[in-house]
């Protein structure tokens, strides 16, 4: 996992060959005028929701984690935690996996917890098991999807 302002972002491309065409799109489009909704950025190789809504409070949501896609979570407005946890820590026997939401739910509890505010960054990778939502009030977001 990698926790970064926005402008920071930059400083990770060469960690993987479609963060390129992600800073290139968040620098062209201002992101906290769009809409809730998803939009496509490279089909299905690259696209991302703008998600708009209460936070989920100080309770802590299920883990989720995912097999094909990076996420790039981007907090817009509002201040939100993320609860994570090594995906290898985890329970991970007769988990059911959704493959065409890329999603399955965890029992296990978050060993540690990051908080973002607007225009921070938290970089999630498969191996993450992460929490996300957590906090009060209104929270704005974008997070893309990068293929692996």
């Amino acid at each position: 996992m990698i926790l970064d302002s926005l402008r920071g972002f930059e400083r990770y491309l060469n960690l993987h060959s479609k963060f390129e065409k992600v800073f290139s799109y968040i620098i062209k489009h201002n992101l906290h005028e769009m809409e809730p909704g998803e939009y496509p950025v490279v089909g299905k190789d690259i696209y991302f929701t703008i998600w708009e809504g209460e936070g989920k409070g100080i309770e802590i949501p299920k883990l989720e984690v995912h097999d094909t896609y990076i996420d790039i979570h981007i907090l817009l407005e509002g201040s939100e935690t993320i609860g994570i946890r090594d995906r290898s820590r985890c329970e991970g026997e007769n988990v059911s996996y959704d493959p065409e939401k890329d999603i399955a739910f965890l029992e296990d509890m978050p060993e540690n917890f990051i908080s973002l505010a607007p225009d921070n960054i938290a970089v999630i990778f498969p191996h993450d098991a992460h929490a996300p939502l957590i906090g009060e009030g209104k929270i704005k977001k974008a997070v893309f999807k990068v293929k692996m």
